[in-house]
């Protein structure tokens, strides 16, 4: 199951980063020392089954939640734009919480990680 779960961070880390070579062979590299890190446990602990749950997690988000961004050049100096990669498997939000005008100000939380 490990060398599945292992497979499966894989698949993931070249959907979400196709393209970017750098990021690839970073996520690929930390992938490695993670599973050659928990090599010595026994097959069947519970360890080993916690540490396999995770990876099959880091795979979710690697597939449904992580979008490539590339910044594109606007017309004028000040205008700043991204091209989103969006594949099949990202994950999309239904909105309702935009539909409802729902402001994190006001509902007690911080916004992009400033105060209030």
């Amino acid at each position: 199951m490990a060398l599945e779960a292992y497979r499966h961070v894989l698949r993931s880390a070249r959907i979400a980063f196709q393209g970017d070579t750098r990021l690839l062979s970073a996520a690929k590299v930390e992938a490695r020392l993670n599973f050659n890190n928990n090599r010595s446990l026994p097959a069947d602990s519970d360890e080993a089954q916690q540490k396999i749950i995770e990876a099959q997690e880091v795979a979710r988000i690697l597939r449904q939640n992580v979008v490539q961004g590339e910044r594109v050049t606007g017309a004028g100096k000040e205008e700043q734009r991204y091209q989103l990669r969006i594949h099949d498997e990202t994950e999309r939000g239904d909105n309702e919480s935009i539909k409802k005008g729902t402001n994190l100000a006001s509902a007690g939380g911080a916004c992009c990680g400033g105060a209030t």
